[in-house]
């Protein structure tokens, strides 16, 4: 007898999430805008990770209305640490659409779901199907894995004419009246048995027709080509203490309103040609932070070194701590550092300070009432620990300023 492996695949995967799919957070209901957040967050983000934070997000912001009528500053502080903090500022774009377009209900059209602001072709066919259970496709990464291995597809899913092709056979699968539970069914197969290095075919609901399985191509699947790596930045960044009234404080500035972390904060950080030695980044460090903000700043060690990875760009960062000091006029300019977490620790990272003293024009006492300092240029801001709550931190510099006040505590 012949089988239908369409209608095998379809009848037996539905049957499966019926079954075993997990108790998340966004599926209590089908509320469109609660299914909207959810879809935005677990982009390019593990569940495990997603499910504190859009708890917070939604006892924050329950409604459309109340995102779209949020200051930025607090969706973006909601949305501190799960990063691609555009996405949330085109999810609060997309909810102040709705509020003015659609009186602040989520409409039940795909066209209009689609034309909002960070809302893709993926997003639109997930709030299309869970939602309001409409026969759309919802293929991201997951989907074309699990469809290019049980149909044994082997066109490359990194090609935009693969996609469309999977997404045509996606709606072809979906069973009359189940379009929300078939996709997630999808999405679930995807996360947790056919995943992309070991898929546990044994557990797998379909494994008998999986055609690439029985051609032994279950690893080698789905193909797709490596994509171009993240550009490398060399960077190098202080921390800088502050002294008298802004004693226990450091100092931070905010990024432009437009481009790359758009508004968020960070500690001052310039981008160098190469990570050369020590006591010439902090030189330069100095020089350009007095430039732009009149402060002298006296570099103590070098703190810790950090990456970040961004879709295009690499930060690979030195990061030095200073003090309040004053301007270095070159002589001791030569002298070694020690490493960041030697076995010297803190207080050996000194050295170069107390050897290059002489190098310093004033000492840090005089050099705090210097005229220049009067008055910090108005995107920077002395911070205790406590103020890091009200402002958004990328997680690069989350991360450093944390260590930073462990170690402060010692």
């Amino acid at each position: 007898m012949t089988v239908d492996v369409k209608q095998f695949f379809s009848t037996e995967l539905l049957a499966w999430y019926r079954l075993v799919k997990r108790d998340l957070p966004w599926r209590k209901n089908r509320d469109p805008y609660r299914v909207w957040v959810s879809e935005i967050m677990l982009q390019q983000t593990r569940v495990d990770t997603v499910i504190p934070y859009y708890e917070r997000f939604m006892a924050k912001f329950p409604t459309v209305r109340e995102l779209a009528a949020a200051p930025e500053e607090e969706v973006l502080k909601s949305w501190e640490g799960l990063g691609y903090y555009s996405r949330a500022r085109n999810l609060q774009a997309g909810a102040r659409e709705v509020v003015e377009r659609y009186g602040g209900i989520v409409p039940d059209d795909k066209t209009a779901v689609a034309s909002l602001k960070g809302v893709g072709p993926y997003t639109s066919g997930a709030i299309m199907s869970i939602a309001f259970n409409r026969p759309e496709p919802a293929v991201d990464g997951n989907v074309m894995r699990v469809l290019s291995r049980y149909f044994c597809l082997e066109d490359d899913i990194a090609k935009p004419s693969t996609r469309v092709g999977i997404e045509k056979r996606a709606v072809s699968l979906i069973p009359e009246g189940a379009a929300g539970d078939f996709n997630q069914a999808l999405m679930e197969l995807g996360a947790l048995v056919c995943t992309p290095k070991s898929p546990v075919c044994l557990t797998c609901p379909v494994m008998e027709h999986c055609a690439g399985r029985l051609a032994g191509k279950e690893t080698e699947l789905p193909v797709k080509t490596k994509a171009k790596p993240p550009r490398e930045e060399l960077r190098a960044a202080v921390i800088i203490a502050g002294s008298g009234e802004h004693a226990g404080k450091v100092l931070v500035r905010q990024r432009p309103a437009k481009g790359l972390l758009a508004q968020m904060w960070e500690f001052p950080h310039l981008l160098v040609d190469e990570h050369g030695e020590d006591a010439a980044l902090a030189d330069k460090l100095a020089r350009s932070l007095h430039e732009e903000t009149g402060l002298l700043i006296r570099p103590t060690g070098r703190l810790m070194d950090a990456d970040h990875v961004f879709s295009h760009i690499h930060w690979k960062m030195k990061i030095y701590e200073a003090d309040l000091g004053a301007a270095v006029t070159g002589a001791g300019s030569e002298k070694a550092w020690p490493a960041a977490g030697s076995a010297s620790g803190r207080a050996a990272q000194t050295l170069y300070a107390a050897e290059a003293s002489a190098a310093y024009e004033d000492s840090a006492a005089a050099s705090s009432a210097a005229p220049s300092r009067a008055k910090l240029p108005a995107h920077y801001r002395w911070i205790g620990r406590e103020e890091m709550e009200q402002l958004t931190f990328p997680n690069l510099f989350l991360r450093v300023l944390n260590q930073y006040w462990a170690n402060s505590k010692r």
